[in-house]
């Protein structure tokens, strides 16, 4: 009679555009080239999420960030052999979506004499057409992936006094940094978009500052990895007001945010290029018909 073996393991799908993180499992696990998901067995008393963690750095070298989420897959193989022995095996899967900083280093193996002998990069259509070996559960998991969506409500303020424009500058902690933006920022929970507009400007711009009338309201639509190395289906959209503020000099107020200079910045200095701005700052410019020829 088959001895009866169940096993429960926690991996991860780790995608970045078109490749996904794979490990290969070392000769001793079997004898051809055979790639998997990084993960493997949960500890007794261990929670999945954090086996998962444990397991990417061991296999790829990577400090993985696991979602809340999981499909949970079943193989049951009821007559195989395992070290001599006859078993009827059931193992149980749970598959979470993952992702490693956008600037991680290439991946490599830190757990000694395991079960994996390789750690790579892969592109998934090499992975679906069969080019790249692997265990069923990688199809299995790839036919379940779906690429996070994800939806951003911001406000702006659209600030110009002497043909000058209020902008503030992104720091190294925001996508493209050095770029100048608009003050303004996400809507909070349950914030009313005027309420940000206020925020933002003192926070950003160090002035205080009220919304006035709805100027245009702009959404983008894309799909790719954000900082922070998650592929995301983003789709943003940006509410801009005019807006007016009061005296003073302008200064950046938050520590260790997005923005890290604030300044009047001529029209005419935009219309020229002269500086490295988002494309809302001109579409803003535009709907307000404040365009000032280069």
């Amino acid at each position: 009679m088959a001895q009866r073996v169940q096993r429960l393991a926690a991996y991860a799908v780790i995608v970045r555009g078109d490749q996904i993180l794979l490990s290969r499992l070392a000769e001793r696990v079997t004898r051809r080239e055979l790639w998997s998901l990084p993960g493997g067995g949960v500890d007794h008393g261990e929670d999945p999420r954090d086996a998962v963690v444990r397991e990417v750095y061991e296999e790829t070298g990577l400090h993985a960030q696991v979602g809340e989420t999981a499909h949970v897959h079943s193989l049951h193989v009821a007559d195989s052999w395992r070290r001599g022995r006859r078993v009827d095996a059931h193992s149980v899967r749970i598959v979470y979506e993952g992702w490693v900083p956008a600037d991680a280093p290439e991946p490599h193996v830190t757990e000694v004499d395991g079960s994996t002998a390789e750690a790579a990069w892969k592109p998934i259509a090499a992975v679906l057409d069969g080019t790249v070996p692997t265990v069923s559960l990688v199809t299995e998991a790839l036919a379940a992936y779906a690429v996070r969506q994800r939806q951003r409500s911001a406000a702006y303020a659209y600030v110009v006094q002497d043909d000058a424009i209020l902008l503030t500058r992104t720091s190294d902690l925001a996508p493209d940094p050095g770029t100048w933006h608009l003050p303004g920022g996400g809507i909070d929970h349950g914030e009313s978009p005027r309420d940000t507009i206020r925020r933002e400007l003192w926070e950003e711009c160090g002035l205080e500052g009220e919304a006035d009338e709805l100027l245009t309201v702009l959404d983008h639509h894309f799909t790719g990895t954000a900082p922070n190395g998650r592929e995301e289906d983003f789709h943003a959209i940006g509410i801009i007001y005019r807006a007016h503020v009061g005296p003073g000099e302008p200064r950046v107020v938050e520590e260790d945010g997005t923005t890290d200079e604030v300044a009047w910045v001529p029209l005419a200095d935009v219309a020229a290029r002269k500086l490295k701005v988002y494309g809302s700052v001109r579409a803003a410019i535009e709907a307000a018909g404040d365009t000032v020829s280069a």
